[in-house]
């Protein structure tokens, strides 16, 4: 499984999702950068649809940093992440900026990849859990139910 290199989208959303400590193990040493906006806290609406589709809710509030740096070729990245990991934001943010380079591919393969993998394998572990409290539930036909 693996995210097409130009589906920004696709990679903000796996590193905002990523864990800060396995993201920083990834990729240890960041390049020379600067920021347009330093890691900042603060909270955003969520919201939910009644029945997954129907009319939109406020659910509550939720704590994100965000991030927006510029590294030494001009190419800026942004991120936000749940929670308050200065950290994790800029790491995101500079990986997003060195997605729009030439070192993409090679990012690609050594940092997003691992991380869909270990999504995935995330997610499979999840899904056999519940599959293992999974009920089924039969009728018998009586012949006096007829």
């Amino acid at each position: 499984m693996t995210i097409p290199i130009k589906d920004r989208k696709g990679w903000m959303s796996l590193l905002a999702k990523a864990s800060p400590d396995r993201l920083a193990a990834l990729l240890p040493d960041l390049p020379d950068h600067g920021f347009l906006r330093s890691p900042e806290a603060g909270a955003v609406m969520v919201q939910g649809r009644t029945g997954g589709t129907g009319a939109p809710f406020n659910l509550g509030e939720m704590t994100v940093t965000r991030c927006s740096v510029q590294l030494a070729d001009g190419t800026v990245g942004h991120a936000w992440v749940q929670g308050r990991d200065r950290g994790h934001a800029t790491r995101a943010a500079v990986v997003d900026a060195l997605m729009q380079t030439a070192q993409a591919a090679a990012l690609q393969i050594t940092v997003l990849d691992v991380l869909v993998a270990e999504a995935a394998r995330a997610a499979s572990a999840r899904a056999e859990k519940a599959a293992a409290t999974k009920v089924d539930f039969f009728t018998l036909v009586r012949g006096e139910d007829k």
